[in-house]
């Protein structure tokens, strides 16, 4: 199925300028087009059409995958008025006695916060069964990384980071084609804004033509 994901601007995630009122072609999993919505509508008028408030770019690449998926523990809302909704770390991870089936739970939580961040994929090795089941069955890509990043682990790939630092891989070139539709949609008029409002202000997370995270 064809769908166009619209908004009012498409950052290419490369050298690129932004495109106003810019939109992504999504055919299956895979990415068929960016460019304008008038362009991708014309030519694919059939198309259905899903309409964001914002801008749309490239997926980010969240550093901390290791300190957020594998230690951390991410509350279930049941637990909330005990433990909070922040994720626990260091003594309070302890305390916990956590075990596989914890771990994967927490995993799964972990996941969908990263996406509803615009995370589609995680920096450094995880090596608890749990963990890696959860993250490869939401979609999650895990990249390899060389150092442990500077700074507070966050589910904010945003915070410290510029848009382009923060970036998996852009856009595939004008009339290119063959990359999977991975991206993000956030509510914020343009990139300073973005960077100033963080990751938070994700609307939308597509991995690979899958719409993984809406927010409500």
């Amino acid at each position: 199925m064809l769908t166009i994901h619209a908004a009012d601007l498409l950052v290419p995630g490369d050298r690129r300028p932004p495109v106003p009122g810019g939109a992504v072609l999504v055919d299956g999993r895979g990415c068929a087009a960016v460019g304008t919505y008038e362009e991708l509508a014309a030519a694919r008028p059939t198309a259905r059409v899903r309409r964001w408030p914002g801008l749309i770019t490239p997926g980010l690449l969240n550093p901390y995958g290791p300190e957020l998926l594998e230690r951390a523990y991410h509350p279930d809302p049941r637990e909330a008025e005990e433990l909070g909704t922040e994720p626990i770390t260091g003594a309070g991870l302890a305390a916990l006695g956590m075990t596989d089936s914890r771990w994967g739970a927490s995993a799964r939580r972990g996941v969908q916060r990263l996406l509803a961040h615009g995370a589609v994929a995680v920096a450094g090795g995880l090596w608890r069964p749990a963990v890696v089941d959860a993250v490869h069955r939401a979609g999650l890509g895990v990249e390899e990384r060389f150092a442990v990043p500077p700074g507070r682990p966050t589910l904010d790939a945003l915070a410290g980071r510029s848009l382009a630092d923060a970036l998996l891989r852009p856009f595939p070139p004008a009339g290119g084609a063959g990359l999977d539709a991975t991206f993000a949609v956030f509510d914020a008029p343009d990139e300073d804004a973005l960077a100033e409002r963080g990751a938070g202000t994700c609307v939308a997370t597509v991995l690979a033509g899958r719409l993984v995270y809406r927010r409500r």
